[in-house]
């Protein structure tokens, strides 16, 4: 035998109520059949009863719309001679129920007991009309076999009558029986009920009492998830669960079953079947005893409550006084106040609890009476409510096999900026629960659902500013390894923010890379940094990080504040890094105190592994003592390719056109470039150095660089000469030139210097970089890094390895 039951979504209306027939006609086993209200309808009566006891004729506008929706119900189900008859029936208890509600508003009363005898008036039409609808169907009446105490609204059942009245009535029963849920009587055939979601308990009371195979619980999703599917697109359907774990994630917001439902057929050792009546072939959610594997995952699934309340109770007069708590929950009982969560310090000088927040008045109330003349003493000189917040459970058997789960969860939460008010666990480790602002709650989740590898993919949400040649790249590079990077590394890297100059676009579902420009184009809101930077902290997303791929002055303005909001940052752009040395350092130290990263890696090198190995040897415990680098591939091509067919002021414009300089070729002509890179190393060396430290030795005129970029390039073609005669020097003398930067002994420098044949710089081709670390340990052969130090290309593909380096978080 089975038990079935259906929710008010499965039976709301004609069409679902046919599924449910062929559900029922499919079952090989006898079936016990309980339904719950149409959707809907139960609030409907309680809404027209409350609105009768107020003394308005608006009851009036419920009623006639509960009957309009049975009508309309039993007109698309029946035909003929049994539709009159159905409707005839169903006439009577609407009838029956409307004379009621009018009798409250005569009186102008709404009893505990009259709430109890109309609250079940839905499930006694659902259930009359589906078992006329399924062939060969009975009829019975479950608040004539369920029987409770007397204290309506809240009734306690007495299982030992009501199993015993139950095993009676299906004495010999065989075939197909409909009862309706929610409804019970007492011992005086007064009805009463069994509270919102009774239903679901209905049925475990019927599976319990008879014994059967299974108890199937018919709903509209497809079981227990990992999260809420609303906010976590990723989530999927549990499998398998254990009584306990379903008890904790029905308790914290996972609304799949009602959770009083699970302990009748938990102490039976009876399995629960979660069914989506919409797509009957779903597996759905197995609950039964639990059956630990090592398989399964630490955590099962994550649930969360909103619209929490947590009031704090505070004083040093509350340690070591007995019966404190006792007193505090008596009084939050006596209001009929249900308590979520306690955190309680060991100390015992506060106990802080969640509530919901419509009771949150109430409670603080409460326990201002109970504890006035502490408070008056000053023994609790603290009763704080805090309003806006959700709860967050993680739940799983698995857990208290499994180390570090506590600090796994915390650590991940704090890297992404989210501030746990509040934390309460129990030593069985079932269930890890935490309070924050209702505002991180999506974020929370997310982190969350990912941290514990709910979810397949790791997912970093990339926010980018700037889409010319690097930023244009690294899409590109992006697009081309989207599919392998989730397949062998199961990482997905979701464009959620593009701008430019004139335009952003946001997206928290992503954007695809293939036509954003498009999109951009036709979507984009006109903005500018601090509007792009203001959106990206309002967004709040998980795993985000901004990628610049600029050159503006003003970008690296907004780290701080993306930092200080737990966005890591990778940056092509060199401005932050080599700013002053206190701003610098105080970049690190925010992304250092948060848990995030600040990455640079291409400011020096472009995709060179430089700055990746100089911190290498220095979190090692190695020490730097010199560093001789050509760092600038803009001069390294100039030096490279200037000849006596190629003058030095075409080698510069080839060097623009090529994309190897940056859009003013005066930057790197100056030095400027080549001593942002060579502060950012010293500075990842350990030492404190600022721009004003570095001495430059320029090898063209001050003057060059003063007037428009017109002037420069009418003018700079008169050194060609000059250059072309020194270079013939050089060229005899087996010499060649080369932008050298050096640090050593605390003195830093940048300039042209004459490289000599046989010197591992003279031999360094195009515009590759090379760059070599004297160290205590590579002290007698220095350390040497050498490959492509310039084009977009490489750069792109460096931001790129820094941005998988942020997954690693």
């Amino acid at each position: 035998m089975k038990v079935l039951k259906f929710g008010g979504t499965s039976v709301g209306s004609a069409e679902n109520i046919r599924k449910v027939r062929e559900i029922v006609k499919s079952q090989q086993d006898d079936v016990v059949i309980v339904v719950s209200a149409l959707g809907g309808i139960t609030d409907k009566i309680l809404n027209a009863a409350k609105m009768a006891v107020l003394g308005t004729e608006y009851f009036n506008t419920e009623i006639t719309e509960i009957r309009t929706r049975h009508e309309d119900v039993v007109d698309h189900l029946f035909e003929g001679e049994q539709k009159l008859e159905v409707w005839e029936e169903v006439s009577l208890l609407l009838d029956e129920l409307a004379r009621i509600i009018r009798g409250v508003s005569m009186i102008g009363e709404l009893t505990p007991k009259t709430m109890d005898k109309i609250g079940g008036f839905g499930e006694r039409l659902s259930s009359y009309i589906i078992a006329q609808f399924i062939e060969g169907a009975k009829w019975i009446d479950a608040s004539q076999m369920i029987k409770t105490d007397s204290a309506f609204g809240r009734a306690l059942v007495d299982f030992k009558l009501t199993n015993q009245l139950i095993k009676d009535a299906f004495g010999g029963f065989s075939g197909i029986c409909v009862a309706p849920g929610f409804v019970s009587s007492n011992t005086a055939g007064e009805y009463t009920t069994l509270g919102r979601g009774g239903s679901d308990y209905t049925a475990s009371i019927f599976a319990a009492a008879l014994d059967v195979r299974v108890l199937e619980i018919w709903t509209d999703v497809d079981g227990f998830m990992t999260a809420d599917p609303r906010i976590i697109r990723k989530a999927y359907t549990i499998e398998s669960l254990s009584y306990s774990e379903a008890m904790e994630l029905s308790h914290f917001g996972a609304k799949v079953i009602y959770p009083p439902t699970i302990l009748p057929v938990y102490q039976k050792g009876i399995p629960v079947q979660i069914k989506n009546t919409l797509r009957p072939e779903g597996d759905g959610s197995l609950i039964r005893s639990s059956q630990q594997n090592g398989k399964d995952r630490p955590i099962k699934g994550i649930s969360s409550i909103s619209n929490i309340s947590l009031i704090t109770v505070q004083g040093l007069g509350m340690v070591g006084v007995t019966g404190i708590s006792m007193r505090l929950f008596g009084a939050l009982a006596r209001e009929n106040i249900n308590v979520i969560l306690i955190s309680q310090a060991s100390s015992e000088n506060s106990i802080s609890f969640a509530v919901d927040t419509l009771k949150a008045e109430t409670a603080e109330e409460a326990i201002r009476i109970e504890f006035d003349r502490e408070i008056t003493g000053q023994q609790i000189n603290k009763i704080e409510v805090e309003n806006e917040l959700s709860i967050v459970a993680i739940v799983g058997e698995n857990m208290k096999h499994t180390t570090g789960i506590a600090g796994k969860l915390f650590n991940t939460i704090g890297k992404n900026g989210i501030n746990i008010i509040a934390i309460a666990q129990g030593a069985s480790e079932l269930n890890i629960s935490w309070v924050v602002k209702d505002s991180d709650l999506r974020k929370t989740l997310n982190v969350v659902h990912e941290s514990f590898f709910l979810s397949e993919n790791v997912e970093v949400n990339v926010f980018l500013l700037g889409i010319g040649l690097v930023g244009g790249n690294l899409l590109k590079q992006i697009m081309q390894q989207q599919e392998k990077l989730l397949k062998e590394k199961h990482l997905r890297l979701k464009l959620v923010g593009v701008a430019n100059s004139k335009k952003m676009l946001l997206d928290r579902d992503g954007i695809s890379i293939e036509g954003f420009k498009e999109r951009l184009d036709a979507e984009g809101q006109a903005s500018d940094l601090k509007m792009y930077k203001d959106a990206v902290v309002a967004m709040n997303i998980y795993n985000s990080v901004f990628v610049d791929c600029t050159a503006s002055d003003f970008s690296a303005d907004l780290y701080a504040d993306l930092l200080n909001s737990n966005v890591s940052i990778v940056t092509a752009n060199k401005v932050a890094a080599s700013s002053d040395y206190e701003n610098y350092l105080k970049l690190k130290k925010i992304a250092k105190q948060k848990g995030i990263k600040f990455l640079f890696e291409t400011n020096v090198g472009a995709g060179l592994p430089i700055i990746n190995t100089l911190n290498d040897l220095v979190n090692a415990g190695d020490q730097i003592l010199k560093i001789e680098a050509v760092l600038s591939g803009t001069l390294n091509f100039i030096f490279n390719t200037i000849s006596a067919q190629v003058p030095m002021s075409q080698t510069i414009k080839m060097a623009k056109d090529e994309g190897y300089s940056e859009p003013d070729p005066r930057v790197d002509l100056s030095g400027i470039d080549v001593v942002r890179k060579l502060l950012i190393l010293v500075r990842e060396s350990g030492y404190k150095i600022d721009k004003d430290d570095v001495a430059i030795n320029k090898f063209i005129p001050d003057e060059f660089f003063d007037g428009s970029m017109d002037d420069f390039w009418n003018g700079i073609s008169g050194l060609d000469a000059d250059f072309e005669a020194r270079r013939q020097v050089l060229e005899a003398e087996n010499k060649c030139w080369r932008f050298v930067a050096k640090y050593e002994n605390g003195q830093a420098e940048v300039g042209l210097q004459e490289i000599e044949q046989g010197h591992p710089f003279f031999d360094l081709q195009g515009s590759n970089n090379l760059v070599m670390f004297t160290t205590e340990r590579y002290h007698e052969f220095p350390m040497i890094i050498k490959g492509y130090g310039a084009g977009a290309e490489v750069t792109a593909a460096g931001v790129f390895a820094d941005i998988i380096r942020v997954s690693n978080l």
